[in-house]
């Protein structure tokens, strides 16, 4: 039972004719007989006499009628409340978030919550994601997009969006890992390779417990921030990198990267939403945070 059967059956009680009910609520009068049968059936009882020459209520039917009615009026009234709820919405929320998120999933998110709140103005603010947490944190930004710590801080909330696995890259040209490299990694074999790691961040604590898992003390070429510019040297072929799956996916630079194929894996970003808990209650923080939901 839902309102657009008590709508049908409310039109067919006022009309008291299949064939004007059918027309005016712009469906076929199968379809119509259809969802009076359902409705009867979930009710056990008739809600209409018919025959070849008129329709009429039941006893039954009329004291639908006054439920059906009851439930429609109720229905539109909330429904207008929570219309009024969120245009009288208003104001200012900052976002922080990667120039990847930006231009990947955050559009879907924006656009969406555009439709239900067009008066609370976003100031959208981008850089390295390492840094999504502590500008929470420090009342820099009211949201912040970025990968899910091993430890989240007290006192800040997390809200799961998509998931990225994280992956070694390295240049189409030239080869800077061999196929024994990529079966043995080694402290001998690895000594020799360059590479390109960011300055801080979750990628370099997994990158680093990785090559302290193997004995291997990485000869670094670069310290970045972002990912982005670590795609860019890694194609130019200054050394190999550690970077989100959904980063390559958005790269223009994808065709001059390859993809190393190295186990262990390594544990993959939960990405997500990181709001102050205490803030939850603000009402334009509340709305955003739980229209993700």
């Amino acid at each position: 039972m839902d309102s657009h059967s008590l709508r049908l059956f409310l039109s067919l009680a006022d009309n008291l004719h299949f064939g004007r009910t059918s027309r005016e609520q712009h469906v076929s009068p199968s379809a119509l007989s259809r969802s009076i049968k359902q409705l009867e059936d979930e009710l056990g009882a008739a809600l209409f006499v018919r025959d070849n020459r008129s329709v009429r209520l039941t006893r039954e039917g009329q004291q639908f009628r006054e439920y059906a009615s009851e439930v429609i009026n109720g229905w539109q009234t909330i429904r207008q409340t929570f219309m009024q709820d969120q245009l009288s919405l208003h104001g200012e929320l900052s976002l922080y978030c990667s120039v990847t998120a930006s231009y990947s999933f955050l559009y879907d998110i924006l656009s969406s919550f555009r439709q239900d709140y067009p008066r609370i103005e976003m100031k959208l603010h981008t850089g390295d994601p390492a840094k999504a947490v502590e500008r929470v944190q420090q009342g820099l930004e009211d949201l912040a997009i970025g990968a899910l710590p091993d430890s989240l801080p007290a006192g800040v909330e997390f809200q799961s969006i998509t998931r990225s696995d994280l992956r070694f890259i390295g240049p189409q040209a030239p080869q800077l890992l061999s196929e024994e490299q990529l079966k043995n990694p080694t402290a001998e074999n690895w000594k020799d390779v360059p590479m390109i790691l960011s300055e801080e961040g979750l990628a370099r604590t997994r990158t680093d417990r990785w090559l302290k898992s193997h004995n291997i003390k990485p000869r670094i070429y670069a310290q970045v921030s972002g990912n982005e510019a670590i795609v860019s040297m890694v194609s130019l072929g200054f050394g190999i990198g550690v970077v989100p799956q959904i980063v390559l996916d958005n790269s223009p630079l994808t065709a001059r990267i390859r993809i190393f194929d190295i186990q262990p894996p390594l544990t993959a970003y939960d990405i997500g939403l990181f709001a102050l808990e205490k803030r939850l209650k603000d009402p334009l923080i509340a709305a955003f945070w739980n229209r993700q939901r």
